[in-house]
């Protein structure tokens, strides 16, 4: 396994030491895990406000996963959230429970050793969508002073390393709904290099509004199941007819074997692979055969030394959309064989936790993390709520409408973008 292989290599491992989470399940890491492990849905209908300004008749698109009740003042002094546009917000607040649970004091460390990378698909795009109604309504003099750093989806990255003083690596990736996995991936690969001691990573992102909303809509993306949100994101299921779209972040620290211990960490889980390729494809189409996908479970894989068949759990995904999901299956299928077949008696469990959270876009692998690290530690297995009629040929487990209590010694996190991106994220359980 890839612990021993670190050892003798000499490459240094690489743990998860904390995490912190905001979505629509809950206001931090616990409670949003508790959401998904109880099949709990975060989708709800827009508030009758959205539509003051363009009629409901305007929309084929009435629900998102917005999260309720986030008071950003919680975490960040609320002068400065002021300045900060939500996806930063969101992403501050998950990074500093991430820290706060991990137990470090980065005072104590050595700054230089320590960076962050918080990625995001779209960055502030509240704030462009309400500088331009300021610029068109009161003029170009108007536009606040802060609208540059606001708007940067490098911002979340930049405001954490502030606030903690971490002068190491720090950068942000905008691969779509890829952002957090190659954020977290490249981290891994920094501190593999011997760059960094500790990374920050994941992703953040908060992009409910009119101009996104509006354009996932004409582009058929999305889902229009509005009388019944909780049903409405349904991967796998041949009723599904789009992604919903939601809010939300999910952050990890990160540190090698040997800082952790040295102070004496509580270690939830050893990152040991990653996997990263291209489609080549189209630019929001996936490969319909898989290929690409397939090839960065592969070289996940390859990376930590493992077989298919030492993978317990995959949490795929999964968005809900007819080409996406048909995708996803074939490349599980090409690369895990008869283990991923439900027909040929295969062990392998795939879930999705977009049926309850919804599509954080490029928040979901941070954010989807939780769940691996669920079926790592807890042996619990989130299920794919709504799934009542896999579509045809979907020979897998999907683990169906309820969590399932299974030992799982790997999970799989794979977190696919437009523009082909594809991105695979393999955790294991710490042995020591």
């Amino acid at each position: 396994m890839s612990a021993s292989r670190s050892s003798q290599s000499g490459t240094p491992r690489v743990v998860i030491t904390g995490v912190g989470a905001v979505t629509n399940l809950g206001l931090d890491a616990p409670s949003s895990w508790a959401g998904m492990r109880a099949g709990r849905s975060g989708i709800t209908s827009i508030t009758d406000a959205w539509f003051e300004r363009w009629p409901r008749e305007k929309w084929s698109v009435h629900i998102s996963g917005a999260i309720k009740d986030f008071d950003p003042g919680r975490r960040i002094d609320p002068r400065e959230a002021r300045r900060i546009d939500r996806f930063a917000q969101l992403g501050i607040t998950a990074a500093v429970e991430a820290v706060e649970s991990s137990g470090i004091d980065f005072g104590k460390c050595d700054a230089t050793r320590c960076g962050v990378i918080i990625g995001s698909g779209i960055g502030g795009i509240l704030t462009i969508e309400q500088s331009q109604g300021v610029l068109t309504e009161k003029g170009p003099d108007r536009i606040s002073p802060f609208t540059v750093p606001r708007l940067m989806p490098n911002a979340a990255s930049g405001d954490v390393s502030i606030r903690f003083g971490l002068q190491g690596p720090s950068s942000a990736h905008a691969t779509a709904c890829a952002s957090s996995g190659h954020s977290i991936g490249d981290a891994f690969k920094i501190m593999q290099r011997g760059e960094a001691d500790v990374m920050v990573a994941g992703g953040a992102e908060g992009a409910i509004c009119s101009l996104t909303l509006g354009a996932f809509m004409t582009m058929k993306a999305l889902s229009t199941r509005n009388d019944e949100p909780t049903k409405a994101s349904r991967p796998f299921d041949r009723d599904r007819d789009g992604f919903v779209l939601s809010e939300g972040s999910g952050v990890l620290v990160l540190e090698t074997e040997a800082h952790a211990k040295a102070r004496g960490a509580e270690i939830l889980a050893e990152l040991v692979g990653y996997g990263a390729s291209s489609d080549a494809a189209h630019i929001t189409a996936p490969d319909a055969e898989g290929r690409g996908a397939a090839r960065a479970m592969t070289l996940a894989l390859q990376d930590a030394g493992l077989n298919p068949s030492d993978i317990d759990y995959v949490n795929a995904h999964g968005t809900s959309t007819p080409l996406g999901d048909a995708a996803e299956v074939a490349a599980v299928t090409r690369v895990f064989g008869d283990h991923a077949r439900k027909s040929k008696g295969g062990k392998l469990m795939m879930s999705s936790t977009k049926s309850m959270v919804g599509h954080c876009l490029g928040a979901s692998g941070g954010v989807e993390m939780l769940a691996c690290l669920g079926a790592i530690r807890e042996g619990i297995v989130t299920p794919t709520i709504n799934c009542e009629n896999p579509d045809d040929g979907f020979d897998l487990d999907f683990v169906p409408h309820t969590a399932r209590e299974r030992s799982c010694r790997y999970a799989m996190n794979n977190t696919f973008g437009f523009g082909g991106h594809n991105v695979t994220l393999l955790i294991g359980r710490y042995g020591g």
